[in-house]
C-alpha cells in the first residue's frame, strides 16, 4: 500500500502524556499527528492534582490561566479522610492546608483541575500550534525500521483506513501499551495489583460534606475499600475494586449495582443517584525496561505505572514529554544528532525507578493510616529530580534525589527559579524556557550575549541570551530579589546554559573565548561533534 501521509512524529494515545507531548512538539515547530481511539475527551475525573513543576511548564506556554480556571470547582478541596461511609465519622489522614505555591522555588501553583477539564485545553493549544489531533482513530498496525515507522490507522466511525509514515513514534497508549508489547519491551515490577471500576455519578451530597476533601477512603462490607472524590458541583467520582480471579468483571457493574454501591459508600439508602459513566481501570506497578526502541519512544503509563499517592503519575508523564519533545525537535530540525535521543531513557527511566518505590511506600502508609510515618518531601519530589547523561556536562551527582532540595544551579538539575522584571513586567526565569536554549549571564557578560547570537546563527540552534542583575547597570532581566549570584554562582563573567526543558546543561566561568566555549558545549550536549 502506498504511503498516503507523512509526518515527522506520530503520537499514539490521547491521555495527558500523549496530549502534552504533542503540544510540546507543536510548540517547537514539529508537525505531529496524534491518534486517539476514544470519541472525545475523557469525562472521567482522574489525575486531578497538577503539581507546581507541571504548572510552571504549562505557564511558559501561556496555559496557566485556563487551567487554573478549569480547577476552580476544586480549589477548596484539601486533605484525605477515611470513613465507613461519607455520612459517618471521618478520620483525617491529613487535613492541614499545605502551601499550594512556593514562590521562592517556582512560579507554578498547585492546581486541582482534573483530566476531563485539562484535556480539551491541551488539545486546543496543540491544534492552534499546528498539531493534527484525531479522535475516534485507532492504530491498526505499525512496522518500524531504521528509517522510521509505517502505521495503518482507522477511523472507527467510517472504517476508512489510512497509511501514515513517520520519522518517530511516541507510544503513549496506556499501561498495557500494545506498541510496547509488540516491541518486546518488558516491564519490571509486580504488574497489575488491583482491578477497579470508576463510576461517575451525580448526586446532592451537600448534607454529608461539610468540608470538601481531595478524596475519601471508604471502607465497609459492601464496597470493600473505595475512593470518592469530587468532579464538579454535584458530580462525583467513585472507584471500587473487583476480582477477575473470582469471576467478577466490569459487566457486573450494572446501573443498579452502581447506584447501590454509591448509596452504600455515602450511607443513605434512599439517596437520589444518576450514573453518568462506568469505566474499568487497573492499578499496576511497573517500569518499562527501555524507553527507546529505535524510532519509537514510550511515555506516560506506557513507560511507568504506580499507585496514585502523591499525584506523580500524570505529572511524571507530562514531564516525560517535556524532556523528549525538544530532543526530537532538535533532530527533526537538524540541530541535534540522533544520539541525543538516547538521553531520554537515561534521564527519565532513572527518575521513574526511584519514584516508583517512593510512591508505593506512600500509598501503603495511606492505606494503613500510617500517614504520620510519611516523611516524603513534596518539594524534593517536584523540583529535585536530577539527571546525569550525555545531554549534561559536568554533573557531579549519581542519584535522582539529594538529601535536600538545592536552590543552586548545578549541571543536571532543574534551573533555579528567579523572579525578574523585563520591560516593567514581572516574570519567572522559567517563563523563558520551552522553545529553545537559554543562556544566562551577569551584567558583565556582554561578550556571552554576543557569542550566543553568533553561535545560534552559525549552528542553527535556537538560543537566546540574557544578562541578569540590577537594571541600573545594563541587565536585560532585573533581578527582583537580588539572588542571581547566590543561585547561579558562575562569577562575574560566567554563564549558565539552560536546556529547553529548564535543566542546567552546562556552567562556565569567565573565558576569553565565549563563542568557542559555547559552541563546544552545544556540540557535546546535542551530540553533533
Amino acid at each position: 500500500m502506498a504511503v498516503e501521509e507523512r509526518v515527522p512524529v506520530l503520537v499514539v494515545g490521547g491521555g495527558l502524556a500523549g496530549l502534552a507531548t504533542t503540544l510540546f512538539l507543536a510548540e517547537q515547530g514539529v508537525r505531529t499527528l496524534l491518534v486517539d481511539r476514544h470519541p472525545g475527551a475523557s469525562i472521567q475525573g482522574r489525575a486531578r492534582g497538577i503539581n507546581q513543576r507541571t504548572m510552571e511548564i504549562y505557564r511558559a506556554l501561556g496555559l496557566e490561566g485556563a487551567i487554573r480556571e478549569a480547577g476552580k470547582p476544586f480549589e477548596d478541596d484539601w486533605g484525605v479522610a477515611r470513613c465507613d461511609t461519607l455520612a459517618g465519622e471521618w478520620h483525617w489522614l491529613f487535613n492541614d492546608d499545605a502551601p499550594r505555591i512556593w514562590p521562592e522555588l517556582s512560579p507554578g501553583e498547585f492546581c486541582q483541575a482534573d483530566q476531563s477539564a485539562v484535556e480539551p485545553i491541551l488539545i486546543d493549544a496543540a491544534r492552534e500550534r499546528g498539531a493534527d489531533h484525531r479522535f475516534n482513530t485507532e492504530l491498526v498496525s505499525i512496522v518500524t525500521d531504521d528509517d522510521g515507522a509505517t502505521a495503518v490507522i482507522r477511523d472507527r466511525e467510517t472504517g476508512v483506513e489510512e497509511t501514515v509514515s513517520a520519522d518517530y513514534v511516541v507510544a503513549a497508549d496506556g499501561h498495557r501499551s500494545p506498541i510496547r508489547e509488540q516491541l518486546g519491551i518488558h516491564r519490571t515490577g509486580p504488574g497489575v495489583i488491583q482491578h477497579s471500576v470508576s463510576i461517575v455519578f451525580r448526586a446532592d451530597l451537600s448534607e454529608f460534606v461539610p468540608k470538601p476533601a481531595l478524596f475519601w477512603i471508604i471502607v465497609n462490607d459492601r464496597v470493600g475499600a473505595g475512593l470518592v472524590t469530587t468532579a464538579q458541583p454535584n458530580r462525583w467520582g467513585m472507584s471500587v475494586g473487583y476480582d477477575p480471579a473470582a469471576g467478577q468483571s466490569i459487566a457486573d457493574f450494572t446501573t443498579e449495582r452502581c447506584i447501590a454501591d454509591v448509596r452504600a459508600a455515602i450511607g443513605r439508602d434512599d439517596l437520589k443517584v444518576e450514573i453518568e459513566d462506568v469505566a474499568a481501570w487497573e492499578q499496576a506497578i511497573g517500569i518499562a525496561g527501555q524507553y527507546r526502541s529505535g524510532r519509537v519512544f514510550l511515555a506516560g503509563d506506557a513507560a511507568h505505572v504506580w499507585p496514585p499517592a502523591g499525584a506523580m503519575g500524570a505529572n511524571t508523564g507530562v514531564q516525560d514529554g517535556y524532556n523528549l519533545a525538544w530532543k526530537i525537535a532538535g533532530v527533526v530540525h537538524g540541530w541535534a544528532g540522533d544520539d541525543l535521543l538516547d538521553s531520554y531513557h537515561v534521564e527519565r527511566h532513572t527518575v521513574a525507578v526511584e519514584l516508583s518505590d517512593l510512591v508505593v511506600d506512600r500509598q501503603r502508609k495511606r492505606n494503613s493510616a500510617e500517614v504520620e510515618d510519611d516523611t516524603t518531601d513534596d518539594q524534593l519530589w517536584a523540583f529535585g529530580q536530577r539527571y546525569w547523561s550525555s545531554a549534561v556536562i559536568g554533573a557531579e551527582h549519581d542519584t535522582v534525589f539529594g538529601d535536600t532540595l538545592s536552590k543552586v544551579a548545578e549541571p543536571g538539575v532543574r534551573a533555579p527559579h528567579l523572579w525578574v522584571e523585563r520591560d516593567g513586567a514581572r516574570l519567572s526565569t522559567h517563563d523563558l524556557f520551552g522553545r529553545g536554549f537559554v543562556l544566562f549571564t551577569g551584567t558583565a557578560g556582554a561578550e556571552w550575549v554576543a557569542a550566543a547570537a553568533q553561535v545560534s546563527d552559525k549552528v542553527s540552534v535556537p538560543l537566546r541570551a540574557f544578562r541578569i542583575g540590577a537594571a541600573a547597570v545594563g541587565a536585560d532581566l532585573a533581578d527582583v530579589e537580588n539572588v542571581w549570584d547566590k543561585r547561579y554562582p558562575v562569577g562575574a563573567g560566567g554563564a549558565a546554559l539552560i536546556r529547553p526543558d529548564g535543566y542546567v546543561a552546562w556552567l562556565s566561568p569567565a573565558t576569553g573565548q565565549p563563542a568557542e566555549a559555547l559552541t563546544g558545549a552545544l556540540h557535546t550536549v546535542l551530540r553533533t561533534g
